[in-house]
Protein backbone atom coordinates (compact mmCIF):
# COMPACT_ATOMS: atom_id res chain seq x y z
CA UNK A 1 0.00 0.00 0.00
CA UNK A 2 1.59 3.68 -1.04
CA UNK A 3 0.09 6.82 1.16
CA UNK A 4 0.05 9.80 -0.44
CA UNK A 5 -1.04 13.59 -0.37
CA UNK A 6 -1.42 15.53 -3.00
CA UNK A 7 -3.14 19.91 -2.88
CA UNK A 8 -5.00 21.02 -5.70
CA UNK A 9 -4.86 25.13 -5.91
CA UNK A 10 -7.91 26.20 -8.23
CA UNK A 11 -9.17 29.70 -9.05
CA UNK A 12 -12.07 29.14 -6.33
CA UNK A 13 -10.68 26.28 -3.99
CA UNK A 14 -7.74 24.83 -2.20
CA UNK A 15 -8.43 21.39 -1.46
CA UNK A 16 -6.05 18.53 0.07
CA UNK A 17 -6.05 14.89 0.12
CA UNK A 18 -4.72 12.14 2.07
CA UNK A 19 -5.09 8.76 -0.01
CA UNK A 20 -4.36 5.15 0.53
CA UNK A 21 -3.28 3.74 -2.91
CA UNK A 22 -3.79 -0.46 -3.36
CA UNK A 23 -3.50 -2.16 -6.76
CA UNK A 24 -3.82 1.04 -8.86
CA UNK A 25 -6.66 1.66 -6.96
CA UNK A 26 -7.63 4.57 -4.17
CA UNK A 27 -9.28 2.36 -1.51
CA UNK A 28 -9.37 5.20 1.10
CA UNK A 29 -9.25 8.78 1.14
CA UNK A 30 -9.47 11.91 3.45
CA UNK A 31 -10.16 15.48 1.75
CA UNK A 32 -10.58 18.88 3.57
CA UNK A 33 -11.38 21.78 1.05
CA UNK A 34 -11.06 25.48 1.65
CA UNK A 35 -12.36 28.16 -0.39
CA UNK A 36 -9.72 30.90 -0.46
CA UNK A 37 -10.57 32.45 -3.97
CA UNK A 38 -7.01 32.91 -5.22
CA UNK A 39 -8.11 33.68 -8.88
CA UNK A 40 -9.92 36.89 -7.31
CA UNK A 41 -9.70 39.28 -10.39
CA UNK A 42 -7.01 37.59 -12.47
CA UNK A 43 -9.81 37.53 -15.31
CA UNK A 44 -9.15 41.45 -15.25
CA UNK A 45 -5.89 42.41 -14.31
CA UNK A 46 -3.93 39.14 -15.19
CA UNK A 47 -1.86 39.27 -11.87
CA UNK A 48 -2.49 37.26 -8.62
CA UNK A 49 -3.58 39.62 -6.05
CA UNK A 50 -1.76 39.67 -2.57
CA UNK A 51 -4.81 39.56 -0.62
CA UNK A 52 -5.64 36.35 -2.37
CA UNK A 53 -2.06 34.18 -2.23
CA UNK A 54 -1.70 34.69 1.97
CA UNK A 55 -5.07 33.28 1.95
CA UNK A 56 -4.12 30.44 -0.11
CA UNK A 57 -0.62 30.58 1.75
CA UNK A 58 -2.38 30.58 5.14
CA UNK A 59 -4.59 27.51 4.01
CA UNK A 60 -1.01 25.79 2.87
CA UNK A 61 0.00 26.41 5.98
CA UNK A 62 -2.59 24.59 7.67
CA UNK A 63 -2.60 21.45 4.77
CA UNK A 64 0.87 21.09 5.43
CA UNK A 65 0.43 20.55 9.39
CA UNK A 66 -1.93 18.26 8.91
CA UNK A 67 0.49 16.62 5.80
CA UNK A 68 2.94 15.90 8.79
CA UNK A 69 0.77 14.56 11.11
CA UNK A 70 0.56 11.46 9.05
CA UNK A 71 2.71 9.25 7.65
CA UNK A 72 2.81 10.00 3.65
CA UNK A 73 5.23 8.72 1.19
CA UNK A 74 5.33 11.50 -0.84
CA UNK A 75 3.42 15.09 -1.32
CA UNK A 76 2.31 16.62 -4.76
CA UNK A 77 1.30 20.33 -5.09
CA UNK A 78 -0.55 21.03 -8.33
CA UNK A 79 -1.90 24.65 -9.77
CA UNK A 80 -4.88 25.38 -12.25
CA UNK A 81 -6.44 28.02 -14.23
CA UNK A 82 -5.50 31.22 -12.17
CA UNK A 83 -2.08 30.41 -11.71
CA UNK A 84 -1.85 29.54 -15.66
CA UNK A 85 -3.38 32.69 -16.36
CA UNK A 86 -1.93 34.65 -13.95
CA UNK A 87 1.68 36.94 -14.71
CA UNK A 88 3.24 36.67 -11.24
CA UNK A 89 2.16 32.90 -10.51
CA UNK A 90 6.18 32.73 -10.34
CA UNK A 91 6.18 34.71 -6.76
CA UNK A 92 3.66 32.53 -5.53
CA UNK A 93 5.72 29.29 -6.25
CA UNK A 94 8.49 30.59 -4.35
CA UNK A 95 6.60 31.07 -1.43
CA UNK A 96 5.52 27.39 -2.16
CA UNK A 97 9.12 26.41 -2.58
CA UNK A 98 9.88 28.23 0.83
CA UNK A 99 7.56 25.40 2.49
CA UNK A 100 9.14 22.81 1.14
CA UNK A 101 6.51 22.34 -1.79
CA UNK A 102 7.33 21.92 -5.58
CA UNK A 103 4.37 22.77 -7.11
CA UNK A 104 3.33 22.50 -10.60
CA UNK A 105 1.38 24.84 -12.71
CA UNK A 106 -0.48 22.46 -14.78
CA UNK A 107 -1.37 22.88 -18.63
CA UNK A 108 -5.40 22.33 -18.88
CA UNK A 109 -5.11 18.73 -20.84
CA UNK A 110 -2.88 17.36 -17.89
CA UNK A 111 -6.03 18.93 -15.47
CA UNK A 112 -8.35 17.19 -17.86
CA UNK A 113 -6.41 13.73 -17.75
CA UNK A 114 -6.02 13.51 -14.44
CA UNK A 115 -9.77 14.73 -13.71
CA UNK A 116 -11.10 11.75 -16.31
CA UNK A 117 -8.63 9.33 -14.52
CA UNK A 118 -10.22 9.91 -11.40
CA UNK A 119 -13.80 10.12 -12.51
CA UNK A 120 -13.48 6.61 -14.42
CA UNK A 121 -12.59 4.99 -11.93
CA UNK A 122 -16.82 4.83 -11.41
CA UNK A 123 -17.21 3.46 -14.68
CA UNK A 124 -14.87 1.35 -16.04
CA UNK A 125 -15.07 0.38 -20.31
CA UNK A 126 -17.85 3.43 -19.79
CA UNK A 127 -17.73 5.89 -23.09
CA UNK A 128 -17.69 9.42 -21.01
CA UNK A 129 -17.70 12.93 -21.42
CA UNK A 130 -15.85 13.95 -18.59
CA UNK A 131 -16.50 17.87 -17.77
CA UNK A 132 -14.49 19.41 -14.62
CA UNK A 133 -16.26 22.74 -14.28
CA UNK A 134 -13.89 24.72 -11.86
CA UNK A 135 -13.66 28.73 -11.06
CA UNK A 136 -11.35 29.75 -14.37
CA UNK A 137 -11.65 27.05 -16.99
CA UNK A 138 -13.81 24.11 -18.23
CA UNK A 139 -11.89 20.83 -19.20
CA UNK A 140 -13.45 18.45 -21.79
CA UNK A 141 -12.33 14.66 -21.99
CA UNK A 142 -13.71 12.02 -24.20
CA UNK A 143 -12.96 8.30 -23.44
CA UNK A 144 -12.55 5.48 -21.35
CA UNK A 145 -10.92 3.40 -19.03
CA UNK A 146 -10.43 0.04 -21.03
CA UNK A 147 -9.53 -3.00 -19.42
CA UNK A 148 -5.63 -3.11 -17.90
CA UNK A 149 -6.77 0.33 -16.05
CA UNK A 150 -5.34 1.74 -19.30
CA UNK A 151 -7.00 5.05 -20.83
CA UNK A 152 -8.24 5.55 -23.98
CA UNK A 153 -9.31 9.72 -25.14
CA UNK A 154 -10.56 10.58 -27.89
CA UNK A 155 -9.79 14.17 -27.02
CA UNK A 156 -8.95 16.33 -23.85
CA UNK A 157 -9.58 20.18 -24.29
CA UNK A 158 -9.36 23.16 -21.98
CA UNK A 159 -11.93 26.23 -22.23
CA UNK A 160 -11.31 29.52 -20.32
CA UNK A 161 -15.43 28.86 -18.66
CA UNK A 162 -15.73 28.99 -15.18
CA UNK A 163 -17.44 30.27 -12.72
CA UNK A 164 -15.49 33.27 -11.09
CA UNK A 165 -14.17 34.04 -14.74
CA UNK A 166 -18.01 34.03 -15.85
CA UNK A 167 -19.29 36.43 -12.73
CA UNK A 168 -16.43 38.60 -13.15
CA UNK A 169 -17.24 39.58 -17.06
CA UNK A 170 -20.80 39.51 -16.59
CA UNK A 171 -22.63 38.97 -13.59
CA UNK A 172 -21.00 41.13 -11.22
CA UNK A 173 -22.03 44.76 -12.39
CA UNK A 174 -25.64 44.05 -10.68
CA UNK A 175 -26.48 42.14 -7.47
CA UNK A 176 -28.72 40.08 -8.44
CA UNK A 177 -27.84 40.55 -12.05
CA UNK A 178 -29.87 42.09 -14.78
CA UNK A 179 -31.25 39.63 -17.35
CA UNK A 180 -29.26 41.32 -19.65
CA UNK A 181 -25.75 40.23 -18.15
CA UNK A 182 -27.39 37.02 -17.23
CA UNK A 183 -27.94 36.50 -21.13
CA UNK A 184 -24.85 37.51 -22.16
CA UNK A 185 -23.24 35.11 -19.80
CA UNK A 186 -24.96 32.48 -21.35
CA UNK A 187 -24.17 33.56 -24.96
CA UNK A 188 -20.59 33.60 -23.84
CA UNK A 189 -20.35 29.65 -22.58
CA UNK A 190 -22.43 28.95 -25.31
CA UNK A 191 -19.81 30.33 -28.12
CA UNK A 192 -17.37 28.52 -25.70
CA UNK A 193 -18.37 25.25 -25.48
CA UNK A 194 -20.22 24.45 -28.81
CA UNK A 195 -17.27 24.16 -31.21
CA UNK A 196 -15.98 21.60 -28.68
CA UNK A 197 -19.21 19.50 -28.29
CA UNK A 198 -20.54 19.97 -31.28
CA UNK A 199 -19.91 16.34 -32.23
CA UNK A 200 -20.79 16.45 -35.82
CA UNK A 201 -18.47 19.25 -36.00
CA UNK A 202 -15.16 17.10 -34.39
CA UNK A 203 -16.32 13.92 -36.21
CA UNK A 204 -16.79 12.38 -32.35
CA UNK A 205 -19.33 9.53 -31.67
CA UNK A 206 -21.61 10.88 -28.83
CA UNK A 207 -20.29 9.38 -25.41
CA UNK A 208 -22.87 7.14 -23.59
CA UNK A 209 -22.87 9.67 -20.54
CA UNK A 210 -21.77 13.11 -19.44
CA UNK A 211 -20.40 13.03 -15.61
CA UNK A 212 -19.37 16.39 -14.30
CA UNK A 213 -16.98 17.39 -11.23
CA UNK A 214 -16.67 20.71 -9.33
CA UNK A 215 -17.96 22.61 -6.76
CA UNK A 216 -20.54 23.86 -8.88
CA UNK A 217 -21.83 20.85 -10.21
CA UNK A 218 -21.88 19.37 -6.18
CA UNK A 219 -23.53 22.55 -5.05
CA UNK A 220 -26.48 22.10 -7.12
CA UNK A 221 -27.04 18.95 -6.10
CA UNK A 222 -26.84 20.21 -2.38
CA UNK A 223 -29.12 23.00 -3.20
CA UNK A 224 -31.87 20.52 -4.65
CA UNK A 225 -32.19 18.43 -1.93
CA UNK A 226 -31.51 21.01 0.76
CA UNK A 227 -28.61 19.23 2.63
CA UNK A 228 -27.52 20.47 5.81
CA UNK A 229 -25.17 19.44 6.54
CA UNK A 230 -23.25 18.29 3.29
CA UNK A 231 -23.82 14.62 2.77
CA UNK A 232 -21.47 13.08 -0.26
CA UNK A 233 -23.31 10.25 -0.11
CA UNK A 234 -26.22 11.88 -1.58
CA UNK A 235 -23.97 13.70 -4.07
CA UNK A 236 -21.75 11.39 -5.21
CA UNK A 237 -23.22 9.27 -8.54
CA UNK A 238 -26.35 11.35 -7.97
CA UNK A 239 -27.89 12.69 -11.42
CA UNK A 240 -29.72 15.55 -11.91
CA UNK A 241 -32.08 16.45 -14.96
CA UNK A 242 -31.34 19.85 -17.02
CA UNK A 243 -34.87 21.17 -15.44
CA UNK A 244 -33.19 20.88 -11.97
CA UNK A 245 -30.24 22.79 -13.41
CA UNK A 246 -32.13 25.61 -14.60
CA UNK A 247 -34.09 26.10 -11.59
CA UNK A 248 -31.68 26.28 -9.87
CA UNK A 249 -30.40 28.85 -12.00
CA UNK A 250 -33.44 30.76 -11.63
CA UNK A 251 -33.63 30.79 -8.02
CA UNK A 252 -30.51 31.87 -7.69
CA UNK A 253 -30.35 34.55 -10.18
CA UNK A 254 -33.42 36.16 -8.45
CA UNK A 255 -31.74 37.45 -5.45
CA UNK A 256 -28.83 39.08 -4.37
CA UNK A 257 -25.16 36.93 -3.12
CA UNK A 258 -25.84 37.43 0.65
CA UNK A 259 -29.33 36.13 -0.38
CA UNK A 260 -28.15 33.11 -1.71
CA UNK A 261 -24.96 32.20 1.08
CA UNK A 262 -28.37 31.89 2.98
CA UNK A 263 -29.67 28.62 1.06
CA UNK A 264 -29.76 25.72 2.36
CA UNK A 265 -27.03 22.98 0.43
CA UNK A 266 -24.51 26.03 -0.04
CA UNK A 267 -21.11 27.15 1.02
CA UNK A 268 -21.70 31.58 2.13
CA UNK A 269 -18.10 31.78 0.30
CA UNK A 270 -19.37 29.97 -2.49
CA UNK A 271 -22.54 32.21 -3.07
CA UNK A 272 -20.97 35.01 -4.97
CA UNK A 273 -19.90 32.70 -7.88
CA UNK A 274 -22.42 29.67 -7.80
CA UNK A 275 -24.65 31.57 -10.44
CA UNK A 276 -21.70 31.90 -12.70
CA UNK A 277 -21.07 28.30 -12.35
CA UNK A 278 -24.39 27.09 -12.98
CA UNK A 279 -24.54 28.88 -16.33
CA UNK A 280 -21.77 27.23 -17.46
CA UNK A 281 -23.12 24.06 -16.60
CA UNK A 282 -26.29 24.92 -18.18
CA UNK A 283 -24.38 25.16 -21.70
CA UNK A 284 -22.65 22.51 -21.17
CA UNK A 285 -25.86 20.25 -21.00
CA UNK A 286 -27.29 21.96 -24.11
CA UNK A 287 -24.09 22.28 -26.29
CA UNK A 288 -23.32 18.29 -25.39
CA UNK A 289 -27.16 17.72 -26.27
CA UNK A 290 -27.61 15.60 -22.84
CA UNK A 291 -30.56 16.12 -20.55
CA UNK A 292 -29.29 14.87 -17.80
CA UNK A 293 -25.79 14.21 -15.60
CA UNK A 294 -23.88 12.66 -13.38
CA UNK A 295 -22.17 14.13 -10.74
CA UNK A 296 -18.94 12.56 -9.95
CA UNK A 297 -16.73 13.71 -6.30
CA UNK A 298 -13.90 11.42 -7.82
CA UNK A 299 -12.39 14.01 -9.73
CA UNK A 300 -9.01 15.29 -10.41
CA UNK A 301 -7.72 14.76 -6.06
CA UNK A 302 -8.48 10.97 -7.26
CA UNK A 303 -6.13 11.53 -10.56
CA UNK A 304 -3.64 13.20 -9.00
CA UNK A 305 -3.12 10.26 -6.50
CA UNK A 306 -3.03 7.55 -7.98
CA UNK A 307 -0.30 9.41 -10.74
CA UNK A 308 1.41 10.12 -7.11
CA UNK A 309 1.90 6.27 -6.23
CA UNK A 310 2.48 5.58 -9.32
CA UNK A 311 5.17 7.22 -9.69
CA UNK A 312 6.29 6.48 -5.72
CA UNK A 313 6.14 2.19 -6.41
CA UNK A 314 8.15 3.30 -10.22
CA UNK A 315 4.78 2.48 -12.77
CA UNK A 316 4.38 4.53 -15.94
CA UNK A 317 2.49 7.68 -15.79
CA UNK A 318 -1.33 7.03 -16.30
CA UNK A 319 -1.51 10.04 -17.87
CA UNK A 320 1.85 10.65 -19.57
CA UNK A 321 2.38 13.19 -17.31
CA UNK A 322 5.35 13.33 -14.29
CA UNK A 323 4.70 14.47 -10.97
CA UNK A 324 6.97 16.22 -8.78
CA UNK A 325 7.35 14.99 -5.12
Amino acid sequence: MTRVAVIDVGTVTARLAISSVEAERVTSMTRRSTIVNLGEGVDHSGILLESACNRLLSCIDDYLAEVRGDSVDALCCTLTSAARDAKNSAQLLDELAARGLKAQVIPGEVEGRLTFLGVAQDFPTSRLLVADNGGGSTEFAVGSLEAGRTLSLDFVRSIDVGCRRVTEKFLSRADPPTSEDLAAAHEFAAEAFEPVLSWERTGVAKPNRLVVTGGTSTTIVALAKALVPYDSSQVHLATISREVVDEQERRLAGVTAAERAKFDGIQPKRAPVILGGVVAVSEILRAAGFGELTVSESDLLYGLSLTVAAAVEGRPSPVGWAPEL
